[in-house]
């Protein structure tokens, strides 16, 4: 079964991330606000990959002089998930 994930990120231009995840693999990624260009393109490319798989990719990226980005935020939201999933 589906879960829509809604993922508040920090230091980012991106105000929300809204994941759509099923059975461990990411069916749909919407970002509110951020570079529309480069989230597009982040959306394209995991759709249908595992979260391990994208949290691996992603995590540790910076935005130029920031210390997150993005794709590091978003490992965080699918870290953060997991982490959840568990202790559930």
């Amino acid at each position: 079964m589906a879960e829509v994930l809604q993922y508040m990120p920090q230091g980012v231009c991106c105000r929300m991330m809204q994941v759509k995840v099923n059975d461990g693999v990411i069916e749909d990624v919407d970002f509110l606000g951020g570079c529309p260009g480069n989230l597009l393109g982040i959306k394209s490319l995991i759709k249908g990959m595992k979260i391990d798989d994208v949290i691996e990719k992603f995590q540790g990226i910076c935005c130029g002089d920031k210390s997150t980005s993005c794709p590091d935020q978003l490992a965080k939201c699918l870290t953060a998930y997991k982490s959840s999933a568990r202790s559930a």
